[in-house]
This record gives structure tokens, sequence and C-alpha cells, in this order.
């Protein structure tokens, strides 16, 4: 039986299911927001449900953003012939800390995993195979995470896209094994761009 109160609990279960989120600091968190002026309370919700409401995929890359075609896929100023693969919307904001990468994006959205069940048809694959048959595309470049199912997805992908004349390239192995890309430093970001060699 808990000591709290029972909306008081409720809220510190609710906020423990957060990812990276304990019940010690969803008790800490709880305390603060039932603390804070009602108003900063409405702008926190207001602030959830817009994004819960707004947020969708962009129709070319499959990035999270509010309008149908994202700021990157946007921006003229990019190079359309280089597109950068990603696991996840999250690596590509840790790309982008750098400032050193100039071209599009194709967010995958997983990785293939035959023991969890996910395969080709599970994540963004097809589409980009597409995108690669609409656009005039020089160099894809493989930045899935360094992991057996990084690794494979990256595989997979490199020997369907090879055939049709694109360079394939692959992150160096600066990224340590194991880790994730939205996880990793901007310096070995940098290197692992640097040292990218074909697939």
């Amino acid at each position: 039986m808990s000591a709290y109160p029972k909306t008081l609990d409720r809220l510190i279960q609710e906020l423990s299911k957060l990812p990276g989120i304990g019940e010690k600091t969803a008790q800490r968190l709880a305390f603060h927001i039932i603390n804070l002026p009602a108003e900063d309370i409405n702008q926190l919700s207001g602030a959830i449900h817009a994004a819960k409401e707004r947020i969708m995929l962009c129709e070319n890359c499959f990035n999270i953003t509010d309008q149908k075609v994202c700021e990157i896929c946007s921006d003229t100023k990019r190079d359309p012939s280089l597109i950068c693969v990603v696991q996840n919307s999250r690596d590509i904001y840790a790309i982008e800390k750098t400032r050193e990468y100039h071209g599009l994006y194709h967010v995958l959205h997983g990785a293939i995993s035959p023991l969890d069940g996910i395969g080709p048809q599970d994540i963004k694959a097809r589409e980009l195979l597409i995108r690669i048959g609409k656009e005039e595309i020089k160099e894809v470049i493989m930045a899935t995470n360094a992991t057996v199912e990084g690794e494979a997805t990256a595989m997979y992908l490199g020997n369907l896209i090879t055939p049709l004349g694109v360079t394939v390239t692959r992150l160096a192995k600066g990224i340590p094994i194991g880790a994730d890309l939205e996880y990793t430093d901007e310096i070995t970001i940098i290197k692992a761009f640097e040292g990218r060699s074909k697939l």
C-alpha cells in the first residue's frame, strides 16, 4: 500500500513509465509538478498534447516533423545526392550537432532483428529503395547503430543498393560497438564520418 494519496501515486506510476525514469526520479518529478503554478502545469500539459497531435513523419525521409516535409528536406543548401540512413530520429539530432554533414537523411524506424520478429518489411527499407529510384543519389551512408542488428541492417540494405549503381558507405568504427548513435559525443561522430568506407 502506498503512503501517497492515490492521485499522487498515479502520477508517480505514470512518470516511472518514461524511459530512464526510476521510481525515485518519478517521485521527485511528481512533487516538483504538484508544486508548480497552475499556469506552468497548463503549459506543460499543452506542450505534451500539441506534440502528440502535431508531430508526424516527413513524407520524404520519415524524420519527425510538424510539417509535411521536414526542415532538413526543405533546405535547398543541403546536398540532395547524399542520404545518411539512421535507425531513429534521435540519431539525426546527434549528427546535426556536429555541423559536418550537409546531405539528407532517411530514418528506418528500427533495425532488422529476426530474433525479435523484425524484418525488412517492418522498417522503412522499401521506402529507401523507392527514394533511391526516384532521386539522383550518388552515395548512401549507413549510420545504423554499431550493434548486431545495426550491422545486419546495413549489410542487407547495402546488398540491395549497390547493384543500383549507388555508392554505399558505412560510418567508420569510431563509434563503440554496442553504443547508440544518439549518446555518442560529437568528436567521435565527426571522426566516424571522416573515416567512413565502402560497404
